[in-house]
């Protein structure tokens, strides 16, 4: 850390020196325009890029298959908005990996393609991206996705559940843009600032929206569980998971509520009722335990994977509330 004391030019003009060594790293010398942001109490000092495109290059002689796939996945979050891959000849193999990690992930394209190098890029404005509508779709398709895969359970619906699957992956694009959005948001408070958004704002909607996805993966779970169903199911049980479905959402609605509220006090009122609502679930699992005590055991565990999955989908519910408890408290 370095201090320097501001002073006075002209009369009404603030000015304060910055360091030699970071002037130097960072190309800054006479002439060089610096951009300033507000944030609270501190002041944001960065030097003004020309480049509005991030460019980030990959090595992929090396890469095959999954590997592959998670790497340009990495790029992406990791905030790039041209990624070049490059390879001593690229196969065809890699090839169609890149264009199947490009069609999972949001706004990028392929640009250009030669024997070696792929060149992909990202036509999303990262001004006009919203991390809070998001946020607020992955809430809307990981409810809808538990609400189905429920409905599928209770009528062997086989169709319904192979959609629940298929819908994973719409969720996991939502995930990914909201993981790249923080980021950004991390490396720069130009993003911050383009959001319109505190950072540790974003870092609540960021959280949320990863439980949001984990009720999305049990969701999933349900669908594959179903899929193995053949026979139909008792009618109590039924009826019973169908009720601790109905109060795990909620849960999670409620608590997804509390961390939009505006107001603190509501925000505070809706997080603990959620949180109180996780409580009131734990009973109404113990009486659906004792239910599945009286099928064959292979059903039996079946079924108890469905109820710990809607459990768990609570609990996570559960997590939201203290995200916005923590964002309705008082800052120091």
């Amino acid at each position: 850390m370095e201090t320097r004391k501001v002073q006075v030019t002209g009369g009404s003009t603030y000015t304060v020196s910055i360091p030699k060594s970071w002037a130097t790293e960072n190309d800054v010398g006479a002439g060089s325009e610096v951009e300033f942001y507000p944030d609270g109490d501190s002041l944001f000092l960065t030097p003004r890029s020309e480049e509005e495109r991030t460019r980030g290059s990959l090595e992929i002689t090396d890469l095959t298959g999954q590997d592959l796939t998670r790497a340009v996945t990495t790029m992406y979050v990791s905030g790039f908005d041209v990624i070049e891959l490059t390879g001593g000849e690229i196969t065809t193999e890699q090839r169609s990996m890149v264009r199947e990690a490009v069609q999972s992930l949001v706004g990028l394209e392929v640009l250009e393609e030669t024997r070696d190098r792929v060149v992909v890029r990202d036509l999303l404005d990262s001004s006009e991206l919203s991390i809070h509508n998001a946020v607020t779709r992955m809430r809307l398709i990981s409810l809808s996705m538990l609400q189905d895969a429920i409905t599928a359970l209770s009528e062997l619906d086989h169709d319904l559940a192979r959609d629940v699957i298929g819908r994973d992956d719409d969720l996991d694009r939502l995930w990914l843009v909201v993981s790249r959005i923080f980021r950004a948001t991390l490396r720069t408070p130009k993003a911050a600032e383009e959001l319109g958004l505190p950072r540790e704002e974003c870092f609540d909607y960021h959280s949320s929206a990863r439980q949001l996805e984990r009720v999305g993966d049990h969701a999933t779970k349900i669908a594959h569980l179903t899929l193995n169903i053949e026979e139909p199911l008792p009618e109590d049980v039924i009826d019973a998971i169908d009720d601790l479905h109905g109060d795990a959402v909620e849960v999670v609605d409620t608590a997804m509520d509390a961390l939009f509220a505006e107001d603190n006090d509501e925000a505070t009122r809706l997080a603990n009722e959620a949180r109180t609502g996780v409580r009131a679930i734990d009973e109404r699992v113990r009486a659906i335990d004792e239910l599945l005590r009286g099928l064959d055991p292979t059903r039996a565990q079946l079924l108890g994977l469905v109820v710990d999955s809607v459990l768990r989908s609570a609990d996570y519910g559960g997590n939201v509330a203290e995200t916005a408890l923590q964002k309705a408290a008082p800052t120091p």
